[in-house]
């Protein structure tokens, strides 16, 4: 997600889109151990993303 998306989502909607890329960001570790993504930067803008969505939590509260 863009910095500007997140940046308007309410504190329940950033709970839940953090919980549904925690939960992704798990599958793909799990799937590229299994057999190699296709694109293994895709993790990397993953966690990222996951760090926006905790700092912009943070900055909720």
């Amino acid at each position: 997600m863009k910095k500007a998306d997140i940046k308007n989502l309410s504190k329940e909607d950033l709970q839940n889109q953090l919980a549904e890329a925690k939960a992704n960001y798990t599958r793909t570790k799990l799937a590229h151990k299994i057999s190699p993504l296709e694109n293994p930067i895709l993790i990397r803008d993953l966690r990222r993303s996951i760090a926006r969505l905790n700092t912009a939590l943070t900055n909720k509260q």
